[in-house]
């Protein structure tokens, strides 16, 4: 989610703006781990809007520190 702070916050249409231009393709087959931001308070809009674009082409979703991620998507086969 740090990737998708401006000035250091998370400003929602920036954010939007940043997701809609993310090529979410590259991530295809992947499992991947979206990291909270401990520094900033993340809205849980984002986390969703995040998720949906992720969800679209990952084999799974974690989220969380890598030693203690909770998986909130897999994909069926």
């Amino acid at each position: 989610m740090e990737d998708f702070l401006d000035d250091g916050i998370l400003k929602e249409k920036s954010f939007r703006k940043q997701v809609a231009e993310t090529d979410w393709s590259q991530y295809k087959g992947e499992r991947v781990l979206v990291r909270g931001c401990a520094e900033v308070p993340i809205p849980t809009w984002a986390y969703l809007i995040l998720t949906a674009q992720l969800a679209q082409y990952v084999e799974r979703i974690y989220y969380g520190e890598l030693r203690s991620a909770v998986k909130i998507f897999n994909r069926e086969s």
